[in-house]
């Protein structure tokens, strides 16, 4: 069954839109990851426009962070202040992405942009991931499951830098400059590429700013809840790239195919499942890098602009 996409300006398939979200979501459920950074490569893959499919992204990402949140702060896991602190820097970076998004795509240089980032952070983030999946495995086979290291509490240079702030949910002391900062770059990331950020953002606030694991998943996604709103207001607003009618039929496959995945993934061991998710990120990779140096279909293309 085919339905037009508006903003998209393209016909596509329910079903396979339907089963796009409910794959995304079934990674969410199984691997612990928003999907964002998958969502918008496979988008671009059958088709959609990366601007579009950046900015059509992000609705999921707010709407599957809000149940995280809620079930986090249930569970005491949210420390709003560091969380603000962050949402700050991310409103900063987000405005400031979505005003070079537009400035990229009057430049006429935005499809590549997109694909740029996309092949530059999934190669890096996929091959670490790998590297150390496959390190953790090969000690638990020499020497038997070890629990993991806490980092939390660790001192470091980022605890010699000014305008000290008081954390008490996360026990740190630290500059209210380098959570700043860091929102700032999760906020730029969202706007370029369509992300939530957390694949960057949880492992800096676990080693850099030494924020007790337990309390990082819960403040990372009230942040990005704010963040990915904002990103989408703005895209829509002054870049018209937010298809609504393409959002909700991801956002309804992602639903279903998160509690098919939360099942399954509950039946791995941690080390399998982000073996199984960095294989998956670098096939991403590898495709975004091919379509950048393979020979287009078409060699030009036309395009009509209307005043």
């Amino acid at each position: 069954m085919q339905i037009y996409l508006p903003i998209a300006e393209m016909s596509v398939n329910v079903f396979v839109i339907l089963g796009m979200g409910w794959g995304i979501g079934f990674l969410s459920g199984a691997f612990g990851v928003g999907g964002g950074f998958l969502m918008t490569p496979l988008l671009m893959f059958l088709g959609v426009a990366p601007p579009v499919a950046v900015g059509t992204g992000a609705n999921q990402i707010v709407a599957s962070s809000v149940t995280g949140v809620i079930a986090h702060t249930r569970r005491g896991n949210v420390d709003f202040k560091m969380g603000g602190v962050l949402l700050a820097g991310g409103l900063i970076g987000s405005t400031s992405g979505v005003w070079l998004f537009g400035l990229l795509q009057r430049m006429g240089q935005i499809d590549l942009a997109i694909s740029l980032c996309y092949v530059l952070f999934l190669g890096v983030v996929g091959g670490l991931m790998l590297v150390e999946s496959l390190q953790a495995m090969w000690r638990i086979r020499r020497k038997g499951r070890t629990p993991p290291k806490d980092t939390s509490g660790r001192r470091s240079w980022v605890h010699a830098l000014p305008f000290k702030m008081r954390f008490r949910k996360s026990k740190l002391y630290i500059s209210a400059l380098l959570p700043l900062a860091v929102g700032v770059g999760v906020g730029l990331l969202t706007a370029i590429m369509g992300v939530g950020g957390g694949f960057i953002m949880v492992p800096v606030m676990i080693y850099l700013l030494g924020m007790p694991t337990q309390v990082v998943v819960g403040t990372s996604l009230f942040q990005i809840i704010f963040v990915t709103a904002n990103t989408t207001f703005l895209q829509a607003a002054l870049n018209q790239t937010v298809d609504v009618v393409l959002a909700l039929l991801l956002i309804v496959g992602g639903v279903v195919g998160a509690q098919a995945g939360a099942r399954i993934g509950a039946r791995l061991q941690g080390e399998q499942l982000r073996i199984l998710l960095a294989l998956l990120v670098l096939a991403v990779c590898g495709k975004l890098a091919f379509d950048l140096v393979a020979t287009p279909s078409d060699v030009f293309t036309l395009v009509v602009e209307t005043q």
